[in-house]
Order: structure tokens, then C-alpha cells, then sequence
């Protein structure tokens, strides 16, 4: 099947803190409504890799914002170098739960209310810091932030930070790791399935045995080709069904 045209845009939006959040938008150039999709960025910003993976969501007729998450203390457009992990850091640990919380909330709204948009059929995707984003917006699901569905790649944090949340969850999970990955222990990972297990939530759990952290990105060093394929046809199989 062939891919769609697209139509691309930078957005901002209003945030219930009063601070105001770029965005990057990338939806089918065909007329609509289209599925929604949350595209939540790594620890480097809404940079050219995070844009590259909204644009190829959206050619496959999805309706994609990817908040920058960072807007309260880097500058609009803000990118770290996957080098240069330093320069994020301050900006990474910024990020609170309840600043990310109203910036889900924001998001959503903006696809909701979005005309292109079908508002019942919205998911999150998430990468590093955005998995567990995503992991923390289908927490949310039950009351502002209806998802349909929500995939965690490699998401940092969330255990132990969000573990309490696992009862919260009303949306399927799908979980990607990889196992080579030092930054989220084995321990980790088989504490967010025991606690999904322990709620009896639905979700699928899949570990990639030669990948590391970050295996998904084409500009990183840990770029993994064969599981990243293999992930985006799992995670295109998975939001569609």
C-alpha cells in the first residue's frame, strides 16, 4: 500500500499552567477524519528524529502531535545533540508529572477538538522519556484523556516512578524494550508486567534480545535495523487493531 501525502505544521498551544507549548503536527493530506496519535519525544527534544517518526504516523493516515515537552525551560524548537546528553538533562529532569500531565491534556485537546480528527479513536506513542509519557497519559485515560491505545518504547521511569498508576490504566499497553538496554534493569521491566498483571490490564510485552536503549532511532549509535522494522510493524499492527 502506498503512503499518503502529507501536510505539515508547527502548532502552539495553551496550557492550563498558563504556559504556552509548541508543537510539530503532521496529518494525511487527504480529507479526513483520521485516527488521532500523541507522539511523545525522547530526553533530545522534538528534534529531526521525532519529526521523521510523526511524518511517517501521519503517511500512514494518522493525525499526529508531538508536544515539546521541554517548553517551560528550553526555547521553542529546543534539540540536544544524541552526544550531548548534558544539554538535555536539566531540561529532562524539569519534567514532572504534573507538568506532563497538563501537557497531555493540552494535546489531546488540541487533536479532540480537531476536525480532521475521529476524538474516539486516539492513541500515545512514546520514546525514552516519552514512554513513559505515554505509559502516564493512558493513566489518564478514564476521565480527560480517553486513549484507544498506548505504546511505551523503552520507557524510562516508569518503574518505579509510575507503578502506582498501573491500576489507573484503561487503554492497551504495548511495551517495548530492548535487551540489551542498561538504563531500565530486567528488574525494571518485570516489575511494570507483574503490576499490569496484578490489575489484570491488558497489554503486550515484547523484548528485543540484540537491541539497546534507543534501538528504534536511525541517528543514534544504538540503532538496531532489523528490531526497529520489526517494532514499527508491531506497533502499526497493534494501534490498528
Amino acid at each position: 500500500m502506498s503512503r499518503a501525502a502529507i501536510v505539515k505544521e508547527k502548532v502552539e498551544l495553551a496550557v492550563s499552567d498558563g504556559t504556552r507549548m509548541a508543537a510539530y503536527v503532521a496529518r494525511p493530506e487527504q480529507a479526513g477524519p483520521h485516527p488521532g496519535l500523541l507522539l511523545f519525544q525522547e530526553a533530545f527534544g522534538v528534534n529531526r528524529h521525532i519529526r521523521s517518526v510523526t511524518e511517517r504516523f501521519a503517511a500512514e493516515g494518522y493525525v499526529v502531535i508531538a508536544p515539546e515537552l521541554f517548553h517551560r525551560t528550553a526555547p521553542p524548537g529546543f534539540a540536544a545533540s544524541y552526544t550531548d546528553f548534558p544539554a538535555a538533562k536539566p531540561h529532562l529532569h524539569a519534567v514532572t508529572t504534573e507538568t506532563a500531565e497538563a501537557d497531555i491534556r493540552s494535546a489531546h485537546e488540541w487533536l479532540h477538538s480537531n476536525a480532521h480528527v475521529r476524538p474516539n479513536e486516539i492513541s500515545s506513542v512514546g520514546f525514552c522519556l516519552g514512554g513513559r509519557i505515554s505509559f502516564l497519559a493512558n493513566s489518564l485515560a478514564n476521565s480527560v484523556v480517553p486513549l484507544r491505545a498506548a505504546v511505551s518504547f523503552y520507557g524510562g521511569g516508569i518503574a518505579p516512578g509510575l507503578l502506582d498508576r498501573a491500576s489507573k490504566l484503561q487503554a492497551p499497553s504495548l511495551l517495548i524494550w530492548g535487551g540489551l538496554d542498561k538504563h531500565i534493569t530486567p528488574e525494571h521491566r518485570k516489575a511494570v508486567t507483574e503490576a499490569l498483571s496484578a490489575q489484570r490490564k491488558v497489554y503486550v510485552n515484547v523484548e528485543f534480545s540484540r537491541a539497546d536503549h534507543g534501538f528504534f532511532c536511525d541517528e543514534r549509535a544504538s540503532y538496531e535495523p532489523r528490531s526497529a522494522r520489526q517494532a514499527w510493524a508491531l506497533t502499526l499492527e497493534f494501534l490498528r487493531s
